[in-house]
């Protein structure tokens, strides 16, 4: 089994080098980011993170024409393997990926290599949205509701709607427009290419008693075959959705494999100067600000800067002789969706094996027509919302969210799942090892609100070093009750008739999912490219002079027939 893992591992070079090859056309709009190593001294704006709010905010901040707008990414450029869905998963561990890991636990990741998870986040341009896996939840709108119950005016979610659809060009035919956005950058839609288990889920939903229905709509609770961002087959991350098609900007600079060290605060007026940068020929490079410094770093690498300058726990700071900018809670709400799952055999051959998803005539269909096994969404083929004993029915606010999976962490048969995971072998051998030449699909519990919060400390002043996250995974007993719950429900599911089918300083903002006051409930890509749309509009809004006001936020100027059109892809000259 061990030599057939290392041959599919040895696929995935071959098989970027031969998507390399593929002489397919690159629409103009789809063209590589514009990498700039001979910064200005001043910007109007400088953007920390061309993630999945930065480049949102970068995009929409050079609209106006009359700025000059710096973004800055510690990472390169996107890959030809990452822009495809069915091989999300190996990215994890590469250079796109931070590779950050929480410290080690008494209370989760338990099987994980000292007791500590792997924690993926983007390191390249277009963030997380690069490397994650696409899958397009808006959360709920209690949780917005929320946040401005909290004291945050102007966040509800009758308020940040707006936002949601101008970001989306939906190419769902079945698509409320009451509800989705059409004409946006971001493309979203359904994979071309499900397994046949895909619909069972749903028939398995409504044997429980769910509708199949948009949880992007009306109402969360229900089951669903998920929307993604994905444009032809191919990944739509952030980065492709809104900086390639304005790479051109005269207003817009690119500084890529550019790392902030800290922001540049002056001490008595407290106002955000600029920002020191490692570029690749130029360390300690000094770059001022006009107007504000926007944090889009991401939730453990925006704390780490904003410590690094000053800005956090007095008493924290002080243990690392960092002058005081501004005590504040930095790094001490963070929340994540933590998971667990059920794996269940079936019979017929119809799950995502490896060996069925990397092979030729798979590259050939995603390749030439945009379908076939390699444009899902890294295997996710069903979303639902459901309630446990602990929710409450009376309202559409679900507190577990199922993701249906056609396949588990032994689909690779050991290969890169197990260490994407990081999980001892040991553990593999005994729980998944046995799942290698087998047909199955799993189905992962996710906590929607977890009630356990974790924190950010730093390991040291060195801003290349990472910072200690204590995720505190369950360390609430309320936490561990419904995950309890929610797989039990998920028994229910899978052994349904339907299967046996088979989130004080001025000149600065922070626009990303550090911000969150709690996390909303599904996935967090839309909500963070929603908080990015709003906080560019806010920007653009204060800054704005009653005699040259800003224009509107656009449309992007793209060939939408092009995008529009899923198959076949039309050969012709390259860029």
């Amino acid at each position: 089994m061990e030599s057939h893992a290392n041959r599919i591992m040895w696929m995935i070079p071959i098989l970027a080098w031969v998507l390399d090859l593929v002489p397919y056309n690159i629409p103009h709009s789809e063209g590589p980011i514009i990498d700039r190593p001979d910064l200005l001294q001043e910007y109007d704006y400088v953007i920390i993170g061309g993630g999945t709010a930065g480049s949102v905010l970068a995009s929409r901040l050079s609209e106006d024409e009359g700025v000059m707008v710096l973004l800055v990414e510690a990472g390169g450029q996107e890959t030809s393997l990452s822009e495809v869905p069915g091989l999300a998963s190996t990215l994890q561990l590469t250079d796109m990926d931070w590779q950050y890991r929480s410290q080690p636990s008494s209370t989760a990741c338990l099987a994980m290599y000292d007791r500590r998870c792997n924690l993926p986040r983007g390191r390249v341009i277009g963030g997380s949205s690069s490397l994650n896996y696409m899958l397009y939840v808006r959360g709920n709108k209690i949780d917005y509701d929320n946040w401005e119950a909290q004291g945050n005016t102007g966040w509800s979610y009758d308020q940040i709607f707006p936002f949601f659809k101008l970001s989306e060009d939906n190419v769902d035919p079945n698509a409320n427009h009451k509800y989705h956005g059409v004409g946006g950058f971001q493309t979203v839609g359904p994979a071309p290419w499900t397994t046949p288990l895909a619909q069972a889920f749903l028939d398995a939903g409504e044997e429980l008693g769910y509708d199949a229905r948009d949880i992007n709509a009306e109402r969360q609770t229900g089951f669903m075959t998920p929307h993604g961002l994905i444009r032809r087959g191919a990944r739509c991350s952030n980065a492709k959705a809104f900086l390639r098609p304005v790479r051109r900007r005269p207003n817009l600079h690119v500084a890529l494999n550019t790392m902030a060290l800290k922001l540049l605060i002056d001490g008595t007026t407290n106002r955000t100067l600029g920002v020191s940068l490692d570029q690749p020929t130029k360390k300690g490079a000094v770059v001022l600000v006009r107007r504000e410094v926007v944090v889009c770093a991401g939730a453990i690498n925006t704390p780490q800067l904003l410590m690094l300058s000053g800005i956090g726990p007095a008493r924290h700071l002080s243990q690392h002789n960092i002058t005081v900018i501004a005590d504040l809670p930095v790094g001490q709400n963070f929340q994540d969706h933590i998971a667990a799952g059920v794996i269940f055999s079936i019979d017929e051959p119809v799950s995502l094996l490896t060996d069925r998803i990397q092979n030729l005539p798979a590259l050939i269909r995603y390749s030439f027509f945009g379908t076939g096994p390699l444009t899902t969404l890294g295997g996710v083929e069903g979303l639902a919302f459901i309630n446990t004993k602990y929710g409450d029915p009376s309202i559409d606010w679900p507190d577990i969210e199922l993701q249906f999976v056609a396949g588990s962490y032994g689909s690779d048969e050991g290969a890169h799942l197990r260490l994407a995971l990081g999980m001892q072998h040991k553990y593999w051998s005994k729980y998944f090892s046995h799942l290698s030449y087998t047909d199955h699909f799993s189905i992962m519990i996710l906590l929607s609100r977890p009630k356990s919060r974790g924190y950010i400390h730093l390991a040291t002043t060195n801003p290349y070093t990472h910072p200690k996250i204590f995720a505190n995974y369950l360390t609430n007993i309320e936490d561990v009750q419904v995950l309890e719950e929610g797989l039990l429900f998920a028994l229910r599911v899978g052994n349904s008739t339907a299967f046996r089918k088979v989130y004080g300083v001025s000149g600065l903002r922070v626009a990303d999912a550090s911000i969150f006051p709690t996390i909303p409930t599904g996935n967090i890509n839309a909500p963070v490219t929603m908080v990015a749309e709003k906080a560019a509009h806010m920007i653009r809004t204060y800054w704005a002079s009653a005699e040259t006001p800003s224009p509107p936020l656009l449309k992007p100027f793209i060939d939408y027939e092009e995008v529009h059109n899923d198959f076949p892809r039309e050969r012709g000259e390259e860029l």
